[in-house]
């Protein structure tokens, strides 16, 4: 089962692709949506995996609990 679902959505004004990142994966709205700054769909979805993984290898992000 999915947690996340990540989609790259071209804006139509710059021509450019932003992300939008749903959770749960099921959700109607995105739960965070960035700025369209992406040329292809490829570097919008590679970019934000190296975001997540970054994250999640870096012991001082975590949380606590």
């Amino acid at each position: 089962m999915a947690l996340i679902r990540i989609e790259a959505v071209l804006d139509g004004r710059s021509g450019l692709y932003f992300v939008e990142i749903y959770h749960p994966a099921e959700a109607d709205q995105p739960f965070v949506t960035t700025e369209p700054s992406y040329k292809t769909v490829a570097a919008a979805e590679i970019d934000t995996i190296a975001i997540i993984a970054s994250g999640a290898n870096n012991p001082n992000l975590r949380r606590q609990g």
